[in-house]
């Protein structure tokens, strides 16, 4: 990194220390753009991350997720809490760009110093949350938000990846369509620590309530027993009580720290920040440095990629030599 460069970067570092929303945007933006000082920058920042409540609220779309977040936020806020919102939106594989309107319809919150809503895309990931969602998160904790809330793109096997990030799961559905089932199928009902069924003044409400008590009821004693709540957000019914239910999950949480569960979230969580990096490194150097002639070979159709892999793994200097450059680059 060039002495301007880490000029510049020292002072945005600096101006988020000090509360500057503005820095806070620009360096998750380096986040999302996968720019080469990400690792320095969570290096940095890792050790100022507090721990703050994180709620993971997923659910179909058309559940009225949005709609729940945004009177959720009003009544924390109304506690003069400190609230993070960041929508993780689906996006075009091509484009990467999002196509959600989380932000427009939480409008409401814009001119709250108090409150910062960010859109992600997932571009292209194959769980429900972006790559950059977990470092995100982590830049949102170092802010000293008081309770961060990620909002998923929707239900689905994929989506079982939010238990690694949030600390309370909320699973959102509706009375019609047979959504408690989907939710079954899906696997999400193993995850939920909370689960809401909205726009409840519709038919089928306490059908699809009674419906998913009973599957909690034959998950067995797991030490907290996920209620089922009825709510409708349009008209700010039920939130309340969801704000409670979510207090008394984060106290249990707390209350029932494992030491062994937190040395293995630390572990997975090294193993997939140094996977991340090698694959990066690998992609930069596999273009522009020593392994060019693997590369056109591959291209060429002349070697196999599985054969030029065990190629490069085979011989320890050329893989030093590969990635020692990749890293001088950066």
């Amino acid at each position: 990194m060039s002495n301007a460069s880490n000029n510049r970067l020292e002072r945005l570092l600096s101006r988020f220390a000090a509360g500057d929303r503005l820095a806070l945007a620009r360096l998750i933006t380096l986040v999302e753009n996968r720019s080469a000082d990400v690792a320095t920058v969570m290096e940095r920042l890792y050790s100022r991350a507090a721990n703050v409540h994180i709620v993971g609220i997923t659910g179909p779309p058309g559940a009225g997720k949005s709609t729940l977040i945004d009177r959720l936020v009003s009544k924390l806020r109304a506690r003069k809490q400190q609230v993070a919102v960041l929508a993780i939106d689906p996006s075009s594989p091509f484009s990467g760009g999002a196509v959600l309107g989380d932000r427009v319809r939480m409008g409401d919150h814009y001119n709250d110093p108090g409150v910062y809503i960010r859109s992600l895309s997932t571009r292209g990931s194959h769980g429900g949350l972006s790559r950059a969602a977990r470092q995100i998160v982590t830049l949102l904790e170092a802010f000293k938000f008081d309770v961060i809330i990620v909002e998923t793109a929707g239900v689905g096997q994929t989506e079982l990846d939010i238990m690694d990030l949030a600390h309370t799961t909320v699973v959102v559905t509706v009375p019609e369509g047979g959504d408690s089932i989907q939710i079954m199928k899906a696997g999400l009902n193993e995850i939920a620590d909370i689960f809401v069924v909205n726009k409840a003044d519709r038919d089928g409400a306490d059908r699809v309530k009674a419906e998913l008590e009973l599957n909690v009821h034959l998950r067995g004693d797991t030490g907290w027993r996920p209620p089922v709540l009825l709510t409708q957000a349009a008209n700010d019914i039920g939130i309340e009580t969801l704000v409670q239910q979510l207090d008394k999950h984060w106290e249990y949480v707390r209350s029932q720290r494992d030491p062994v569960k937190e040395c293995q979230r630390r572990i997975h969580e090294f193993a997939e920040i140094l996977t991340d990096q090698l694959e990066e490194r690998a992609r930069d150097a596999l273009r522009n440095g020593p392994a060019h002639e693997l590369v056109d070979a591959v291209s060429a159709g002349r070697l196999n990629p599985y054969a030029a892999a065990r190629h490069l793994l085979d011989d320890p200097s050329a893989m030093g030599e590969l990635l020692s450059k990749s890293a001088g680059e950066r």
